[in-house]
């Protein structure tokens, strides 16, 4: 891990390390494989899919795990690990559930006309779940979930390289079909339809920067939930802050890949300095060393003034994940405004919003915290206005439309309004 100062934050080379932002440009080949599928479509996605060695698929019909196969996933997972997903998933449903209660459908009505908007769900979704280096059952909870709460009529789940912890977490959170695709190949194949496969109106979940640049690609065709890159926590502490706490967090985080991104903002340059040796003492006996300590070598602990300053600091970085450390946390937590998900105090975990507390995992990281939170119910709905306007109102609003519509030269639409007056 680096420290710096806040003043050494002037610094270009220091800035850009701290604040960048990945730009998700062309990769070589994506492209021509989401263009190869569109247009190749079961055959061609089976050629990739070997190619890569996401699955070696006869035909279609290989794609979708079976019944048969989700009794087996049951029976080759751990009973101890199916009861925690079980745990996690009700937590999380329950979590959704209330979300969905603040989305309210509304009406005006004045005279006899109505001004409105409706929810409606999408139709159909797909949940992209990583299979690469971790099988990730948890991102089965997170996205399949509150797309039930919101009523998506129907849920495709993919992940490559299909592990049983996962088949068994995608069928307990509800997805209405599982498929062993994964890649950009996978991204093509749901935005814009195969033989066997129906498009879908959007696609969500975490993936690697070929599925991540697959679905800008694709966006427009359908929605998709947000461009994520690495997994990344900040951690705003003071001279009082558990160093253990706080390496075992980063750590948690650095595990993720390579590239993840694990920050310390911190009055206390002992801390940080003890949260250097904390972490070096985790990384001898953990079993992720290989990837963890890479990330953590590219850490970075900044030394502020104040708690003030570290607030600032937080704001523009953005953060995916945001752990307060400090004394009287609460008193400031609502001047933090720029993050994915908060936790507040030692015992607030980040791992514990990542699997089970019940807000979702699936977060803005990039610095998109700036501009949009995480994965919710809200994602799987559309708010459509309606309107129902009797004679009278629209006498009266013809005046108006008629004047702007003739400031605009648009005399169509001048015209279109002319006709409903009385």
């Amino acid at each position: 891990m680096r420290i710096y100062t806040k003043e050494e934050l002037n610094n270009k080379e220091i800035n850009d390390a701290f604040y960048s932002v990945i730009e998700f440009e062309t990769l070589d080949g994506v492209q021509k494989i989401i263009e190869d599928v569109k247009k190749g479509k079961d055959k061609t996605l089976i050629e990739y899919s070997k190619s890569f060695n996401d699955g070696d698929f006869s035909t279609a019909d290989d794609f979708l795990v079976t019944e048969n196969e989700i009794e087996k996933a049951y029976k080759d997972t751990d009973p101890d690990v199916i009861n925690a997903i079980k745990e996690a998933h009700k937590r999380v449903l329950e979590f959704s559930k209330k979300q969905f209660e603040c989305i309210k459908e509304f009406e005006i009505n004045e005279n006899n006309s109505t001004l409105g908007h409706k929810i409606i769900p999408l139709n159909r979704v797909l949940c992209y779940v990583p299979g690469g280096n971790y099988p990730l059952p948890s991102s089965c909870i997170m996205t399949v979930t509150p797309a039930k709460v919101a009523g998506v009529k129907e849920i495709y789940l993919t992940s490559p390289k299909i592990r049983p912890q996962t088949i068994v977490a995608a069928h307990i959170a509800g997805a209405d079909k599982i498929y062993k695709l994964g890649g950009a190949q996978a991204v093509s194949a749901f935005a814009y339809g195969t033989e066997s496969i129906l498009p879908v109106d959007k696609i969500v979940g975490p993936g690697n920067k070929y599925v991540t640049f697959a679905k800008k690609y694709v966006y427009g065709v359908c929605d998709i939930d947000f461009l994520a890159g690495p997994s990344e926590v900040l951690i705003v502490a003071d001279e009082n802050a558990n160093p253990e706490l706080i390496s075992a967090d980063m750590l948690a985080q650095s595990e993720h890949d390579k590239d993840a991104r694990s920050y310390l903002v911190t009055t206390s340059k002992k801390l940080a300095d003890s949260v250097q040796q904390s972490a070096l003492k985790q990384l001898e006996t953990l079993q992720t060393k290989e990837i963890a300590q890479i990330a953590f070598e590219k850490s970075i602990a900044i030394i502020v003034n104040s708690i003030d300053e570290a607030i600032e600091i937080s704001n523009k970085r953005a953060p995916e994940h945001l752990e307060l450390m400090f004394k009287k946390a609460d008193k400031y937590k609502d001047k933090f405004t720029n993050y994915g998900s908060l936790f507040i105090g030692e015992n607030c975990a980040e791992v514990f919003g990542d699997y089970c507390s019940g807000t979702n995992h699936v977060l803005p990281t990039n610095r998109a915290a700036k501009y949009t939170g995480g994965l919710s119910v809200f994602d799987f709905i559309k708010i459509l206005t309606v309107q129902n306007i009797d004679k009278l109102t629209a006498n009266e609003l013809a005046k108006t439309a008629s004047k702007l519509a003739a400031a605009e030269g648009l005399y169509a639409h001048k015209l279109a309004s002319d006709l409903r007056k009385g």
